[in-house]
């Protein structure tokens, strides 16, 4: 279990923003930067509250704002514990495993199915075949520290990719694709949210009724073709998506 290096705030008394949220913003930073590694401790409240000049509720208040949003536990007997950084995901054309990475999130990937089966009609509809025709599903569990993020599935046209599950538990599905020689150009993708099942919670992670985030995305190579449609859930307790919003001209 790792002890919390010394960190250094810089905390703005004269601004209008309350002391209490400027440290845990730059708690929070620390953690999705790296400079608290889960399984770091940070100091007790007494002893930063007096090496920042604060008062004792202020630390508690940003150390609670951050436990809320699961980043940080409070373990008796053993302090204030970091737990893990949210991934945030831009909306991009990229893969969860290519994302985790580039976050220091070490991603792991466990295949439930991997094989053939007549394509339902919301599938075929997205891949643009006729419904029946036989397609690849591959249903994932992507990890990361160890810890499932989501739940994935993705269907694909047969022929198209030649990676069983051993490849499929060593990488990100983009990369096996690009790999094969498929320029990815763009995606539909629609994205959502709904309560978990209790299958979907035992998989997780999480309780029965927790929030998932779902993203339906169909994906398509430099001809037009579609070459993959993937409908996923995602733990919204380690996960969330960002938005760059731009004003028409």
């Amino acid at each position: 279990m790792a002890n919390q290096p010394p960190l250094q705030f810089s905390l703005d008394r004269s601004s209008p923003v309350p002391l209490y949220y400027q440290l845990s913003q730059q708690l929070e930073a620390a953690i999705e930067q790296g400079g608290l590694a889960p399984g770091s401790l940070l100091g007790n409240e007494i002893d930063l509250a007096a090496r920042l000049g604060l008062s004792r509720p202020t630390v508690r208040q940003a150390i609670q704002s951050l436990v809320d949003k699961g980043l940080l536990i409070r373990r008796r007997g053993v302090g204030t514990q970091v737990l893990h950084s949210q991934v945030k995901r831009p909306l991009e054309l990229s893969s969860l495993y290519d994302d985790l990475e580039a976050a220091g999130q070490h991603p792991a990937t466990r295949v439930l199915h991997h094989g053939t089966e007549a394509a339902a009609a919301g599938v075929a509809a997205a891949l643009g075949v006729p419904e029946g025709t036989e397609v690849l599903r591959i249903e994932r569990l992507r990890l990361a520290h160890g810890e499932p993020m989501a739940h994935l599935c993705n269907h694909l046209p047969v022929g198209l990719l030649d990676a069983g599950p051993a490849r499929l538990e060593e990488t990100g599905l983009y990369r096996l694709i690009r790999a094969a020689g498929i320029t990815l150009h763009s995606a539909r993708q629609t994205i959502g949210a709904r309560a978990a099942t209790a299958e979907e919670g035992e998989r997780l992670a999480e309780p029965e009724g927790a929030s998932l985030l779902t993203m339906e995305r169909t994906t398509y190579d430099d001809t037009g073709r579609a070459v993959e449609y993937g409908s996923h859930v995602y733990r919204a307790s380690r996960y969330s998506f960002e938005f760059q919003l731009l004003v028409r001209p």
